[in-house]
């Protein structure tokens, strides 16, 4: 047996994971006057090291694309904010034989929210009572009413941008002031009000005014690769450091979380991990717990946490543990613009994301699928990305001073455009410890099912039928083809690929049928808290991260609360 080093203390509350959920709940458990320790995998972040947001191509080996251009067309190129990957070495991740699944990790302080799309949206009303609404799924155990004032919150303290519109699909929030479109974004909001589709300012979680301390957007564009002002929202740039100046949080890196104990009581009592520099197994001793790790990660955390009172795994005795696993429905397309190739040459940069977007717009009518989707959209003469001229040859012929010119004046002329809808739970789409894989520490990992239904192809068609209908409103030509055949319906996207995967141990008021309270709470072990998207029980077309730190800030004010009069 390899002897376990634990540690010399007991911790009031011990965090996994320092992404959004575990961020927020670090800022507000140490503010609220108790003493965390945050157990983090990945390492240490040092933004003017780490993040390369005015890097050159020229200043990297292989501008970008890695040896061998193994990185070409990846979301996570060089240029990426660091630790973002869809497989890791030593940590694999199977998918069911028929069933495909990405997943998108990242082991670093601050976790996936160095690098994403900022885009902060509130869930609506309609959102947290779907079953009520349409028969299927199941309703939130809690209202909007009951989290706006956590949205408040956040907002208020991380910085949004956005504007009051009275949208029933997309409720008000705390704004900053919006940046001004730029011209593509000009076209296509002519495009929409010709043919009655909604489109408004952006709401992303990016400074236009100087806030907490933080400077207000420089409009350099490049927002995946970090913001080494804090411009725009990353935990380890403003959830963390707060909670460090309190002076009550303790930060282990390079920690990886093997197994949640317990003891006789039932309760949560230690969290046994491996210190990946000394490949040692180590535990830190707590009172209360958070499981903020993302939301298969803490799954895959739960059902290896198993014991004599857990035998299918920590706080599983309803066996969802997993189950309801979804992501957004995910598909695009995009088209040619010729107006853009008589704009002449101008700072087209902006924010790192779009400045405007489309909310859902058919809220008010009958549609021929469940739910909805909102537009992402973008393009122009912006810096361009890693591989973006690869296949010119291909397209146009010649060579030398003739070829540049073609690729200088249909440069910028693309506009392109990113559905994303919700995802209604199904049985196929869940994820297991798989029985015969571990990884490098010892540790089993997870094995994906995935299965779009019939309503979610549905949707990528109607997806597909607007991206048209506003292209070529605008003048524009759509060049995307998708067919209602092959492994890709309508061009949706494949599991997880959108990286919006939540409801592995979702929230309700039945134990038997769900894992966790509406307070984030565990129905089995009382001091037991999940923080990340697992507690979700609807995907709606927003994206989750706003509200993941919304549930996180309550919560913890509830953990607070719970910790000071001795009911945990």
């Amino acid at each position: 047996m390899p002897e376990v080093i634990r540690s010399p203390k007991t911790y009031d509350v011990c965090i996994i994971g320092s992404g959004a959920g575990g961020g927020t709940a670090a800022k507000v458990l140490t503010e609220g006057g108790l003493n965390v320790v945050l157990l983090e995998a990945g390492p240490p972040i040092n933004p003017e090291k780490d993040y390369k947001e005015h890097v050159w191509p020229y200043q990297l080996p292989h501008r970008g694309v890695g040896v061998g251009a193994k990185l070409q067309g990846e979301l996570n190129d060089e240029f990426l904010a660091p630790n973002g990957f869809w497989e890791i070495d030593g940590e694999p991740y199977t998918n069911a034989e028929g069933s495909k699944f990405r997943w998108f990790r990242s082991r670093i302080v601050g976790g996936r929210t160095n690098h994403w799309g900022r885009i902060a949206l509130r869930f609506a009303p309609v959102d947290f009572k779907a079953r009520s609404t349409d028969g299927m799924g199941d309703d939130w155990p809690l209202t909007y009413e009951e989290i706006a004032p956590y949205y408040d919150k956040v907002e208020s303290f991380i910085g949004v941008f956005g504007s009051q519109e009275n949208i029933s699909s997309a409720p008000n929030g705390v704004f900053l002031p919006p940046p001004p479109p730029r011209c593509t974004e000009t076209i296509i909001k002519k495009a929409c009000d010709k043919v009655g589709v909604l489109c408004v300012p952006s709401r992303l979680a990016i400074l236009t005014k100087p806030l907490n301390g933080r400077a207000a957007c420089h409009y350099c564009g490049q927002c995946g690769r970090g913001c080494v002002s804090a411009s725009n929202f990353s935990s380890s740039q403003v959830m963390i450091p707060p909670a460090e100046a309190t002076g009550r949080l303790t930060m282990i890196t390079g920690a990886m979380a093997r197994e949640v104990l317990v003891g006789k009581d039932g309760k949560a009592n230690a969290v046994s991990y491996v210190d990946k520099a000394s490949k040692t197994e180590k535990r830190v001793y707590a009172k209360a717990f958070v499981l903020a790790a993302s939301a298969c990660e803490s799954a895959r955390l739960l059902l290896n946490s198993k014991s004599a009172l857990f035998p299918d795994g920590l706080a599983n005795t309803s066996g969802v543990v997993g189950r309801y696993l979804t992501d957004t429905v995910g598909s695009g397309g995009g088209g040619y613009f010729p107006q853009l190739e008589k704009m002449p040459p101008h700072n087209h940069d902006g924010t790192g994301g779009e400045h405007l977007y489309v909310p859902w717009w058919k809220f008010d009518r009958k549609n021929d699928f469940l739910r909805g989707y909102h537009i992402e959209f973008g393009g122009g003469p912006g810096m361009p990305g890693v591989g973006d001229f690869g296949e010119s040859c291909e397209i146009f012929e010649g060579y030398g001073s003739e070829l540049k010119k073609r690729l200088k004046s249909g440069y910028g002329t693309y506009i392109g455009f990113a559905g994303r809808g919700e995802m209604i739970p199904n049985p196929d789409s869940y994820c297991e410890l798989d029985p015969d894989t571990i990884d490098q520490w010892g540790i089993p990992v997870l094995r994906f099912h995935w299965k779009w239904s019939e309503n979610e192809i549905l949707m990528a068609k109607d997806m597909q039928e607007t991206f048209r209908s506003i292209t070529e409103a605008a003048g524009g030509t759509y060049l995307t083809k998708t067919s209602a055949d092959g492994l890709k319906p309508y061009g949706i996207e494949d599991g997880g690929v959108i990286i919006h995967e939540i409801g592995t141990a979702r929230m309700g008021s039945n134990p038997r049928t769900s894992v966790l309270n509406s307070n984030c709470q565990a129905h089995d072990v009382k001091n037991l808290f999940v923080t990340d998207g697992a507690p979700f029980v609807t995907n709606a077309d927003k994206n989750p991260t706003l509200t993941i730190m919304a549930l996180s800030w309550r919560a913890s004010e509830y953990l607070i609360a719970q910790a000071k009069n001795g009911s945990l």
